[in-house]
């Protein structure tokens, strides 16, 4: 079967010509040894640059809302009284800022989790979790369900973030006394689910894809979709019903709501976004007046922003990640990784991890006007299964439904999925992979296919090409 047949039918006859086709094939290099995730790419990080072609008061705007992505927050800038760490360029550090959970091991420079260190910050008194190791992804956890007063999980959705951290000890919260959350007990009975950060490379091309751009793909290829059982939606936003598109259930609808959630959640900086402190703090852990976050009035220029449009211009200007051939462990030829990017259409990955979409016309700047959007997503979420299923519904992703995650970057990722369970030790992208297979998942039908149909080289090949994005 030539490189060039297209396979535009999954029946009986498509599995038994494609069988033949993968036995007539020469024995290749691979056979003989295990597949596996090539790792890391090495070299040149290709990753937290500005796009290009901004204008140079733009430039002005990225640099500003990158080094407030950067600072540290003390409980005088807003932090607590709960936080999950004390920057965001803290949880989003990998490859570079802008990036996701950071690795001492493949990234020696940005040293070990983050969040041991913000465990102490300043003098707090916090435990590390469980769940919080050195060389692991960050993570915040959630409760799915409310719990009784006897301590029993109920049927009742919770769903929300319970930060890791309390200000409680720390020498500029003096007289804050508030316990951290009882995450063993949660993990006993059941009840505890992590997320990892979302990198934020490329988000301004993703925030300026049309919704009738995302409609229409979901619409293109209607045929192959049902024969694999794919049938992906847009989660929408319940007041103006445009599509949201950020967050791992797409669940939040532009940069600047993604961010105000984030400050606010993540490290306690209540905003204009979100004025309210969490979780009713006790009067002597909220330390300041609210929104501590605010536009700053008297301010000029790119300083009147508050730190929530600061952070939103950063994400908004950064640029996705370049693709690379060079760097990936073993050095595979540009031939593997162009057989693998052949696999991955073969075996219709691209499905939902739509190669690339457009952006609209946008007033902002040309570097977002008309763009292609290389994003291996289509930017609908899915049902993935029982496996992956963390019970929590936002918006209308249900409990085991999740946005295409964007592949662009994959390269230089170190942890994958939702809550990171696929790591470099047990596999990494290949674990990731057989993680998409599970009851009830729409990627059952493109796993059997890889599993089954693949020879040991096509399935390395398509590694590989993962390896390169």
């Amino acid at each position: 079967m030539s490189k060039g047949k297209q396979f535009t039918f999954f029946g009986l006859s498509f599995l038994i010509s494609f069988a033949i086709s993968l036995r007539a094939q020469a024995p290749s290099a691979a056979t003989s040894t295990n597949v596996h995730d090539p790792g890391v790419r090495a070299g040149s990080v290709n990753a937290g640059q500005a796009l290009a072609g901004l204008s140079s008061t733009q430039a002005l705007y990225f640099q500003d809302g990158q080094t407030r992505f950067q600072e540290v927050e003390q409980v005088a800038n807003g932090l607590g009284p709960t936080y999950n760490s004390t920057s965001c360029s803290s949880c989003h550090a990998s490859p570079a800022v802008g990036g996701s959970s950071p690795s001492a091991t493949q990234y020696p420079h940005i040293g070990p989790n983050p969040q041991i260190a913000a465990a102490a910050a300043g003098g707090a008194n916090n435990t590390v979790p469980f769940f919080i190791t050195s060389d692991g992804p960050v993570r915040e956890a959630r409760f799915p369900f409310a719990v009784s007063s006897n301590g029993s999980r109920t049927n009742t959705p919770d769903g929300g973030v319970h930060a890791v951290f309390t200000i409680t000890g720390r020498s500029d919260a003096a007289g804050c006394t508030l316990a951290q959350p009882p995450f063993q007990q949660m993990e006993q009975i059941g009840n505890l689910i992590f997320r990892i950060p979302t990198p934020v490379y490329g988000a301004g091309l993703i925030e300026n894809i049309a919704d009738a751009t995302i409609l229409a793909n979901m619409k293109a290829n209607t045929g192959t979709k049902q024969r694999l059982g794919i049938s992906g939606h847009p989660n929408f936003s319940g007041n103006d019903g445009t599509i949201t598109r950020f967050g791992w259930k797409a669940q939040n609808k532009s940069l600047e709501v993604f961010t105000g959630e984030a400050y606010n959640v993540e490290m306690g900086v209540t905003n204009e976004l979100f004025p309210e402190e969490r979780g009713d703090p006790p009067a002597s852990c909220a330390l300041n007046p609210t929104p501590e976050d605010s536009t700053n009035y008297d301010q000029t220029g790119y300083s009147i922003t508050s730190d929530v449009v600061a952070f939103s211009n950063f994400m908004r200007f950064l640029a996705p990640p370049t693709p690379a051939s060079t760097g990936i462990p073993g050095n595979p030829s540009a031939a593997s990784i162009a057989d693998g990017r052949a696999v991955f259409s073969m075996i219709h990955c691209d499905m939902c991890h739509t190669p690339s979409l457009p952006t609209a016309a946008s007033k902002l700047t040309p570097a977002l006007s008309s763009q292609n959007a290389a994003l291996f997503s289509d930017l609908l979420v899915h049902h993935m299964g029982s496996g992956l299923a963390d019970s929590i519904a936002q918006g209308s992703a249900g409990g085991d439904e999740f946005r295409t995650a964007p592949l662009w970057g994959a390269g230089q990722r170190i942890f994958f999925l939702h809550d990171g369970r696929a790591t470099p030790a047990n596999g990494g992208l290949l674990h990731a992979i057989q993680q998409h297979a599970g009851s009830g998942s729409e990627a059952n039908a493109v796993i059997n296919l890889f599993n089954n149909q693949l020879t040991l080289q096509q399935k390395q090949d398509l590694l590989n090409f993962l390896r390169s994005l």
